[in-house]
């Protein structure tokens, strides 16, 4: 068997296990889930109005405007939560001692990484698409996009979730437990918080906007916006792959090299 033949073969297996952790234990991945769609009913049906009409939405008996552009933001925040399960299921791993069998096997080493990375990618998708089910239950609509916008709304999700899923491996590689690698994670939850996911960031406080500004979520928010809503995309669609392919490449090779000199 060829080598890339084995690194496929292998890299399914690791795949088909994780994807049945997560169907065996679903209590972490659902508590992550639950976290953006209670912030999304959260801000539309208790904020909705006050925000709509701060941002000139012209009165607050109208929330469909701040629902439009809300969900963006709440669908990024949902692959921030979800890559969060990621690194306390990789931590488990490295301390639970089923790494090092792993290495005394005649598979191909990156499999377990890979494994991971595209159970991961999958479980990002799949909540996505369940929050969007709700954000639609609610009165979300994006009536003018076409479909090769929406083709390029779901490829950009899916590459954020890869960026994501390659940091949060680095980070459960060098937890010592779940429990330090959930807080080491905690960032990619708290970033979108202080993004545009909620408010522009020409609203915020002018100490504040460099903060919310030069951070990876506002400009794959703003892309995303402008994929399914029409809003102007700018220089934002070149900066959020720039992010997604510079976080790819950093948590790929931090992830490798713990993995490699690093055996628990």
């Amino acid at each position: 068997m060829s080598s890339l033949s084995l690194a496929v073969r292998d890299s399914n297996t690791m795949l088909r296990r994780n994807l049945l952790h997560a169907r065996r234990y679903p209590s972490l991945t659902l508590n992550l889930l639950l976290t953006p769609i209670v912030l999304l009913l959260l801000f539309v049906y208790v904020f909705g109005d006050v925000m709509s009409a701060g941002m000139g939405g012209g009165g607050g008996a109208d929330r469909s405007a701040y629902i439009a552009y809300v969900v963006p933001g709440i669908l990024m925040m949902t692959i921030g939560g979800t890559v969060v399960g990621t690194a306390v299921s990789v931590s488990n791993d490295m301390t639970e001692g089923i790494i090092a069998r792993f290495r005394t096997m005649a598979i191909h080493r990156g499999s377990v990484l890979i494994g991971h990375v595209a159970g991961s990618v999958l479980q990002c998708v799949a909540s996505v698409v369940l929050v969007g089910v709700v954000a639609v239950a609610i009165g979300f609509r994006s009536t003018d996009a076409t479909a090769l916008e929406w083709l390029a709304a779901l490829g950009l999700l899916a590459l954020v979730a890869l960026a994501l899923t390659w940091i949060a491996v680095g980070m459960g590689m060098i937890s010592p437990n779940a429990e330090a690698a959930s807080n080491n994670a905690l960032p990619l939850v708290v970033l979108p918080l202080i993004s545009s996911a909620f408010v522009p960031v020409e609203a915020m406080p002018g100490w504040f906007q460099p903060i919310a500004e030069y951070q990876p979520f506002t400009p794959a928010i703003e892309t995303l916006r402008g994929l399914l809503l029409g809003t102007e995309i700018g220089y934002n669609g070149w900066l959020a792959v720039a992010w997604c392919l510079a976080l790819s490449a950093l948590g790929y090779a931090w992830s490798k090299s713990t993995f490699n000199r690093d055996p628990k």
